[in-house]
């Protein structure tokens, strides 16, 4: 059985830096496309980048320049990272991580990153 775990997240203030991590186990996650969400309060769920096998990454557009994402395929496992800087107050969300495995949506629970001074 597939899970996604994140972590990762926290306080930090405007300028401040994160990273977050999303460890993907339980199927062979190593050639799908893996994937950073996040949702702010009262907001719908947005996709701010999103990373394929051989590690091309594309960011949306408000976050790049300051997002960095990159991932690592290990035998059992696979590891995301977003590596964030310059994080400003409307960052504040919890950041989730997904991919799909043979037609199946997988979702981490979310870590929250919180934005202030």
């Amino acid at each position: 059985q597939g899970q996604l775990v994140e972590s990762g997240g926290g306080l930090v203030q405007p300028g401040g830096s994160l990273r977050l991590s999303c460890v993907a186990s339980g199927r062979n996650f190593s050639g799908g496309i893996m994937v950073w969400y996040r949702q702010a309060p009262g907001k719908r769920r947005e996709l701010i980048a999103a990373i394929d096998s051989a590690g091309t990454a594309s960011l949306e557009s408000s976050v790049e320049g300051r997002f960095t994402l990159s991932r690592v395929n290990a035998k059992d496992t696979v590891t995301m990272f977003l590596d964030m800087t310059n994080l400003k107050p409307d960052d504040t969300a919890v950041y989730y991580c997904h991919t799909n495995y043979l037609f199946r949506d997988y979702w981490g629970q979310g870590t929250q990153v919180t934005v202030s001074s």
